[in-house]
């Protein structure tokens, strides 16, 4: 049986009733949409279609990509505030673009983390692959050496020839002169410390190189002698090489002079005394080091510095350039172990002979550079001496040698001659 439905009371049946009048409803305002400024919108579009293409593993790669190029961005912005010294009146010729390579030059020096860089990359490839740039050869125990002594391409060969006979050259211009000529072949660092290589050894043709240039050089009349037995004997008491560094210690210059010295007692007549005092030890960086570009973020990662004794030669009062003499009677030439006063080689050749020699040595450029400035100087023209005493390192033999082109060589100078009587000059 159905109930009959209940009827709302008056004040219900009013309010389920009432309809607001039409001029109200249509007075009554709709919010407007907010308008966003247009880089701001279409910001926001591009940002919805990103996230809308992009799952979540993208959005992190992007963001990283994001931040990136934000990082690179306020570091160019740094760089750049702190090259604001750059001075382009420094630098006039804009033509050129000279003017551009200085502001890059200048820019790349302000860059912040450039070392860092640098250094991460360098020590990256110390650590994991004992490997430094080009121009060092990574050894064991802390040892480092010249990639000039592990050099080899086609030309080689020929260039060991080439430069022989232009030593020989050389002897042939100074007997015209009526001077003696000793050239000591210095070996290389690695045949006098093989022990501390490491993987890398040295090709055939260095292996060989000391033995054939002394061979080549008697061969064809030049008085040459070598300084491989006596740096291998002075080892077990000093070293007689640097470890970080190319060149020989003072204690092997030393050793390398009293060796000269007695091959040329009966041709050199002593001139005064000479002795050498020590000015106490210091840390040196071996130039080895400049391969090896660390510091100053992972510079403890390097193999420790050497200790170098600071020593020198003195003439005594008795002594004097020359020993009273207008005619100077020994000259070196050579390279950096010859010019460089922190090995005191000229001045161990002094003490040794108890003669003056007038050093005519130069660094960075080897050894042949030096003997032809020599031989077309006025010293050399005016007043030759007895006796020349050339220092040339076994490294530099199969090396090219650009700058012998600026001396206008006869043709001869590099043609291979036989032996002369007396083509030594009895040294």
């Amino acid at each position: 049986m159905q109930r009959p439905a209940t009827r709302p009371q008056t004040g219900e049946r009013e309010a389920l009733s009432y309809r607001p009048p039409l001029d109200i409803v249509r007075a009554r305002p709709r919010p407007k949409p907010r308008r966003l400024p247009w880089p701001a919108a279409v910001a926001q579009r591009l940002r919805a279609a990103w996230l809308h293409a992009m799952g979540p593993a993208h959005r992190v790669l992007a963001w990283n990509a994001v931040l990136f190029l934000a990082l690179v961005l306020v570091l160019g912005i740094v760089g750049l505030a702190r090259s604001l010294d750059f001075r382009a009146k420094d630098h006039p010729d804009v033509w050129k673009g000279k003017l551009a390579h200085a502001f890059e030059t200048h820019y790349d020096k302000r860059f912040p983390l450039k070392n860092l860089g640098v250094n991460l990359w360098a020590a990256a490839d110390y650590e994991l692959f004992g490997e430094g740039r080009p121009g060092v050869v990574v050894g064991r125990d802390g040892w480092l050496y010249t990639d000039e002594e592990f050099k080899l391409d086609n030309d080689s060969p020929a260039l060991v020839v080439r430069h022989l006979a232009l030593i020989d050259w050389v002897r042939r211009t100074l007997a015209q002169r009526h001077v003696a000529l000793l050239v000591v072949v210095v070996p290389a660092k690695a045949r006098v410390y093989p022990e501390h290589l490491g993987r890398r050894q040295p090709p055939a043709l260095h292996r060989r190189l000391y033995a054939q240039a002394l061979d080549t050089l008697h061969a064809e009349g030049v008085s040459a002698m070598g300084l491989l037995p006596v740096l291998l004997d002075g080892k077990r008491q000093q070293p007689t090489f640097l470890r970080t560094d190319t060149h020989w210690t003072p204690y092997g210059a030393r050793q390398a002079a009293r060796a000269i010295a007695a091959r040329l007692s009966d041709s050199v007549d002593a001139t005064g005394t000479f002795h050498t005092e020590t000015l106490g030890t210091q840390v040196h960086r071996g130039d080895l080091f400049n391969f090896l570009p660390l510091d100053p973020w992972f510079g403890s990662l390097l193999p420790p510095p050497d200790q170098l004794r600071k020593v020198r030669t003195i003439a005594d009062a008795r002594g004097g350039l020359l020993g009273g003499t207008s005619t100077p009677a020994v000259a070196l030439v050579g390279t950096s172990y010859s010019a460089e006063p922190q090995w005191n080689f000229a001045g161990a050749l002094e003490q040794a002979l108890q003669a003056d020699v007038l050093n005519y040595a130069k660094a960075g450029e080897g050894p042949f550079t030096p003997m032809l400035a020599y031989l077309g100087s006025a010293d050399f023209r005016v007043a030759p001496p007895k006796l020349v005493v050339w220092e040339v390192p076994e490294r530099y033999l199969p090396l090219p040698q650009p700058t012998l082109a600026a001396y206008h060589l006869p043709p001869d100078a590099f043609a291979v001659h036989a032996a002369t009587p007396a083509a030594s000059g009895g040294l």
